[in-house]
């Protein structure tokens, strides 16, 4: 093999390409691996259905947990499953070949959502809230049928902060979209093991693994959506302060609610003053920033820099 100095430009470039996508993938093995462990995500003996859009975030997802299944402490079960909800122009054979190539096992189910959407829903409105109740009572059903004892979906970092300003925006609520919870129904328990990780890099790994994407055109294509307004957002505060959006996602693990308002999670019609000092008592009088160098410090961070 030549020396790294003897190959041609397009050798070189190839070769700092593969070296940059195999840091891309430890980042990402990584990541996906914490966010499991944090939340405990899988456990032993656990049938983890992998819910497959056919997107860059659940090719993304069913990749890395084939490889932490092979090296985890603890032996688990992956079923892949694909809604194909008959949108015009979605490829059926796609997925199923791909997912036959892996030796993973899957289950295709067809359900025609698409013309329920189309004929409920008034032209010019957002499917999402109809296709997503329709979607998530499908899945629910399937993980049942299937004995499945975790459902994973393949929501990420930036998904999650989007949520939280939805939420913020719309609902009036201080509520994102949590790593892992309990399904509405009361009988699944819900998994995001792509909690820690950039849309950015799983767009990168997408590409470097040729993923064959399936593009949603049912209302990814909708440009009056909240959430695609929200990203925009997003986008333009970290073009302007780069870590603006790591830093709010790190603040979802750092709740205060004694500084909040919500009094079902403080009790403040009982406080008193106890007359002993606390550390992390009021900071309204001091001036900005109000973190100090000790607290700065302890701030979770999930994506350091390579």
């Amino acid at each position: 093999m030549n020396a790294p100095a003897d190959l041609p430009p397009s050798g070189r470039a190839a070769q700092k390409a593969a070296h940059e996508a195999n840091k891309l993938e430890k980042r990402l093995l990584r990541l996906a691996g914490q966010a499991i462990a944090d939340f405990n995500m899988i456990e032993a003996g656990d049938r983890v259905m992998v819910c497959m859009s056919g997107g860059k975030d659940s090719h993304g997802m069913l990749d890395l947990l084939l490889k932490l299944r092979r090296r985890a402490p603890v032996d688990f079960e992956i079923v892949a499953v694909n809604l194909d909800q008959k949108q015009p122009g979605f490829p059926p054979d796609v997925l199923p070949s791909y997912l036959a190539s892996l030796g993973v096992p899957f289950h295709i189910e067809t359900q025609d959502t698409y013309s329920i959407v189309t004929r409920v829903i008034p032209e010019g409105k957002t499917y999402c809230s109809l296709c997503s109740r329709l979607r998530r009572g499908i899945l629910y059903r399937l993980a049942g049928e299937l004995g499945a004892t975790r459902i994973a979906l393949g929501h990420h970092r930036d998904d999650i902060v989007a949520t939280f300003f939805l939420n913020l925006f719309h609902g009036g609520k201080l509520k994102a979209m949590p790593p892992k919870l309990v399904s509405d129904d009361g009988r699944h328990v819900v998994i995001r093991p792509l909690a820690y990780v950039k849309e950015d890099d799983l767009a990168r790994y997408a590409q470097a693994k040729q993923f064959p994407i399936i593009p949603c055109n049912l209302c990814g294509s909708q440009d009056n959506l909240q959430r695609q307004e929200v990203k925009r957002m997003l986008a333009e505060w970290d073009r302007r302060h780069p870590g603006r959006v790591q830093t709010i996602f790190n603040s979802l693990a750092r709740v205060v609610p004694s500084h909040l308002m919500d009094a079902s999670l403080f009790g403040f019609r009982d406080l008193v003053a106890s007359g002993i000092a606390d550390a992390d008592g009021d900071i309204a009088f001091d001036e900005e920033p109000c973190v100090s160098p000790a607290h700065a410090a302890a701030v979770v961070r999930f994506a350091e820099p390579e």
